[in-house]
C-alpha cells in the first residue's frame, strides 16, 4: 500500500422523464373515447388518440339538437 487510499466509484445516472406509462414500451399515447348520447337512446363512440381533437369533436357534437350529451374520457 504505497500510501493510496482507494476512493469508492460514484455512479451519476440521469433520471428519465416519465411518461405516464411506466415501463410498457408497447404504449407511446393515451386513448380518450367520446361517448355521445342521443335523443333517441342511441349511443355512439369514437377513439382519438389527441386530447384536443376528441374535445373538437365532443363540441361539434354538443351543438346538435338531437345529441343529449357528450363525454370524453381516458380509456389508457
Amino acid at each position: 500500500m504505497n500510501g493510496v487510499v482507494p476512493v469508492p466509484k460514484t455512479v451519476v445516472s440521469k433520471k428519465k422523464e416519465t411518461n405516464g406509462f411506466g415501463k410498457d414500451r408497447r404504449r407511446r399515447h393515451h386513448h380518450f373515447l367520446v361517448t355521445v348520447f342521443y335523443a333517441d337512446g342511441e349511443k355512439f363512440g369514437r377513439v382519438y388518440t389527441d386530447k384536443m381533437k376528441a374535445t373538437r369533436f365532443a363540441e361539434r357534437q354538443r351543438r346538435s339538437p338531437v345529441v343529449k350529451s357528450v363525454r370524453v374520457s381516458q380509456v389508457s
